[in-house]
């Protein structure tokens, strides 16, 4: 249960990070709200994973998804560059999120 809790934190956190760039400069009242709650349900998420997982295997998924996310919809709504770089950088962290859980 852990582990789909840490997933979903991390899924939260990709919404977080899509949330930042509409408060323009934290202007905007409502989607700054939207996106301290968010901030604030993925933090909760990681610490109820905490629970009983490791800390640092914990944080190091849950940034991992959220990178893994962040740039992917980077590339797929922002036409953010796509590189031979970007993408093996992806498969190393995709790679690292697998070993974990396989490891833990």
């Amino acid at each position: 249960m852990s582990w789909l809790i840490l997933l979903l934190a991390g899924l939260v956190e990709v919404a977080w990070s899509q949330s930042i760039k509409p408060t323009q400069n934290f202007t905007r009242p409502l989607p700054t709200l939207i996106c301290l709650l968010l901030m604030a349900a993925a933090v909760w998420l990681l610490s109820q994973a905490m629970n009983t997982l490791p800390v640092g295997t914990a944080y190091a998924v849950f940034t991992g998804i959220g990178a893994v996310g962040a740039i992917t919809l980077g590339i797929v709504l922002n036409d953010d560059p796509v590189s031979a770089g970007r993408m093996a950088a992806l498969a190393l962290i995709v790679g690292g999120i697998v070993l974990a859980r396989a490891t833990t």
